[in-house]
């Protein structure tokens, strides 16, 4: 019962600081990655709490939404802290949102818990599939990124700076990340979800290239 108190109290604070984010960070996609988590933990023997907890708030440190990634850390064991969370628990949550974000594939290298695993997963996932194009859009529009432009070629290889730059064109940004995802899962059930929504991205950019060519 404490711990689903604390989830409780922890998502309510959560969706107070994220609802109507426009940039496809918003609670709902919270809502998703905790979903799998919980989904994931259980298939492969994690720590349903750890992960549900670092679910619910990894986006709160997320230099895409946060001015002061320090400060935003500080703020999230603060929460932890005065919702009750036991101090090795919240070590293990600040330890696995520090490092499960993509960042342009500059942080592919890092070992993470099985805990960790699972909400990088998680979280992945999301950017996967029909879902994953909905956020590709929103997140593209946010920050005033045209659809698509022949002549803007993929980029490889980038720093994070060059990553975070917003050049580039929401298409641009299935090559850069999204069709690279399945490859990244770090659990056997994430390796077979993400087969079905690897293979719909797929199947969009095809229907999305015959159209631009006017092939259908």
């Amino acid at each position: 019962m404490k711990e689903e108190k604390i989830l409780q109290e922890v998502a309510t604070y959560v969706e107070r600081k994220l609802s109507g984010e426009g940039s496809g960070h918003d609670w709902w996609h919270i809502v998703r990655v905790r979903k799998l988590a919980e989904k994931l933990a259980l298939a492969e023997g994690g720590d349903s709490f750890i992960c549900q907890l670092a679910a619910l708030v990894h986006d709160l440190v997320d230099d895409k939404l946060v001015a002061d990634e320090g400060l935003a850390l500080a703020e999230v064991r603060d929460l932890l802290t005065r919702v009750g969370v036991a101090a090795n628990q919240t070590d293990q949550v600040l330890t696995i949102i520090q490092s499960i974000s993509y960042k342009g594939g500059n942080q592919n290298h890092l070992v993470l818990s099985l805990e960790g695993q699972i909400v990088q997963d998680a979280d992945r996932l999301d950017a996967m599939g029909a879902i994953g194009v909905a956020r590709t859009m929103a997140y593209s529009g946010h920050h005033q990124r045209i659809i698509h432009d022949p002549e803007v070629a993929v980029r490889q290889n980038m720093t994070l700076d060059q990553y975070r730059s917003h050049q580039g064109t929401a298409i641009t940004h299935f090559y850069e990340k999204l069709l690279l995802l399945k490859d990244l899962m770090n659990t056997k059930t994430a390796q077979e979800l993400a087969k079905g929504r690897h293979a719909f991205l797929e199947a969009y950019l095809d229907q999305f290239f015959a159209e631009w060519d006017g092939q259908c």
